[in-house]
């Protein structure tokens, strides 16, 4: 379990590819390496990965991660090139104060960033949703406005919700521009997207409690169980 709270930015040194996917080693992360073991997980760009090698040492610290080709397809991280600044985050411990919300680190897809506009110090920044597919369906039922969404596993507040377009905004503050790699992305560039799970949880049961399946939406599902009653009454 995580945060959204980025500790620190650690540096892509070396990506190495292999038929199920590629190793990646990220080095200047000495700073979060203090109570690593192998075996550790680590998000990465808000991407829950393994730790499999450490330093930290050498080099300013690095530990290697293995991505699958399903986290390959499913986030940002298979774009990174070396020399790319990455969002890192330990696994939250008990003993600490819970200041984010609740991101399990299991990135449900990318969006791209559409637009970007200044506003005083602080960054405004509009993302846009892929089409949804059978196999992965909107995420837009889970988004609300001042609702939470990690994107590269920053937890942000959501500004505002256009389901026509399939897009959605966030403002970030100087001190958060500061701290993340969020800033530095252009337009057109990808990030990877996790949604609240207690929205999951909620949108689920509703879906369970109306008897449908997942897929078939909550709207639809409301429709049925108000047919299903007009037609019990004989009424058209």
């Amino acid at each position: 379990m995580f945060t959204g709270l980025i500790e620190h930015l650690g540096t892509v040194s070396s990506i190495q590819h292999d038929e199920g996917g590629c190793t990646l080693t990220i080095a200047q992360s000495g700073p979060i390496l203090s109570d690593c073991n192998v075996g550790d997980s680590i998000a990465v760009n808000g991407a829950c990965l393994t730790v499999t090698a450490f330093d930290r040492e050498a080099d300013g610290g690095w530990f290697t991660v293995w991505l699958a080709n399903e986290t390959l397809d499913r986030t940002d991280l298979g774009e990174r090139k070396v020399g790319d600044q990455v969002n890192l985050e330990r696994a939250m411990g008990a003993h600490v104060r819970f200041g984010g919300h609740f991101v399990q680190a299991h990135v449900d897809t990318t969006a791209t960033i559409v637009s970007r506009e200044p506003d005083g110090d602080s960054l405004r920044i509009t993302f846009q949703l892929p089409e949804p597919t059978p196999a992965r369906p909107s995420l837009l039922p889970y988004l609300i406005p001042k609702g939470y969404v990690a994107i590269d596993g920053t937890s942000l507040t959501l500004t505002g919700v256009d389901d026509t377009n399939r897009t959605f905004s966030v403002m970030l503050i100087k001190h958060t521009q500061e701290k993340i790699t969020l800033p530095q992305k252009p337009v057109g560039a990808k990030v990877n997207i996790e949604v609240d799970m207690v929205g999951k949880y909620v949108y689920k049961s509703v879906e369970a409690a109306l008897g449908g399946q997942s897929g078939d939406g909550v709207k639809g599902l409301i429709e049925k169980a108000v047919e299903d009653v007009l037609a019990k009454k004989g009424i058209k």
